[in-house]
């Protein structure tokens, strides 16, 4: 199977785009109401209706793209034949269920497609603030079709971090003084503020998944930011355990400010 050309590409963003809109605006006309609630898993996540509606209309919609790409979404039963395919979606069809079930306006519909264990095409839609992100591989990110860019710089001191409260409490005793921002549900759209440059940190704590990050790591990669794992290293999607551990977001160099304190301190936020 040949790479997605560059024409080729853009179509396909053009389509993800359409598809993660009209599944926020689904979600969105069913935020606040009454829905059916239940939980999965051995953490009890909270699933909800919305969640639901919101998978079905994508995979209806991206599949038909083109079928030979496999699929993989937090609310989809997981088929291992994705691990043989050189192309996949990986979509989380309401990123931060617990904020939405809640009523507070941060969480998100997250899509990307992945080649060769790397995101491609990735959108990102945050509807309750009307936030639309996207990103292509080589070709920038936007929001609201705006361009944006992580910060730049390369210290510590005064950075603005948004994480877990306990591990940024680690971080705390490790690094120059910092301002923690307040908390966002939705990691991925955590992460999105790292790409908009309003965040000069993110950090997420252990057992995210692809559907949590994939979009967003293309958002961060092609805003001139890096997200990897604490020790430095690039993530690698549709693995046969789509689980990660703690993680890192920022501008290039002060991202490499944080892997090399991390490494002094023997990966202190672990």
């Amino acid at each position: 199977m040949p790479a997605i050309e560059v024409d080729d590409l853009a179509q396909i963003g053009e389509r993800l785009g359409h598809a993660v809109r009209d599944a926020g605006a689904l979600a969105l006309s069913m935020f606040g109401k009454a829905l059916k609630t239940w939980t999965k898993g051995p953490a009890q996540s909270p699933v909800c209706e919305a969640d639901m509606a919101a998978d079905d209309l994508l995979r209806q919609r991206l599949t038909a793209i083109d079928p030979a790409i496999a699929w993989l979404s937090e609310e989809s039963a997981d088929d291992p034949a994705r691990l043989a395919a050189r192309r996949i979606w990986i979509v989380d069809p309401i990123d931060g269920t617990r904020a939405y079930i809640a009523g507070f306006p941060d969480w998100a519909v997250s899509a990307a497609l992945i080649e060769d264990g790397r995101p491609i095409a990735a959108c990102l839609f945050a509807p309750a603030t009307t936030e639309f992100f996207a990103a292509r591989a080589r070709a920038g990110a936007t929001r609201n079709g705006m361009p944006i860019a992580a910060t730049t710089g390369t210290t510590l001191e005064d950075a603005t971090i948004a994480g877990p409260r306990n591990v940024l409490q680690r971080l705390s005793a490790i690094a120059p003084p910092f301002t923690a921002t307040p908390r966002v549900r939705s990691l991925a759209l955590r992460l999105a503020r790292v790409a908009q440059g309003v965040c000069d940190i993110a950090i997420a704590g252990g057992n995210s998944h692809d559907w949590d990050l994939a979009a967003a790591d293309l958002l961060v990669h092609e805003a001139g930011g890096a997200l990897t794992s604490i020790a430095g290293c690039t993530l690698t999607y549709n693995r046969a355990v789509p689980r990660h551990g703690v993680l890192a977001a920022a501008g290039r160099s002060r991202h490499a400010t944080l892997i090399e304190l991390l490494g002094r301190e023997r990966l202190a936020l672990c």
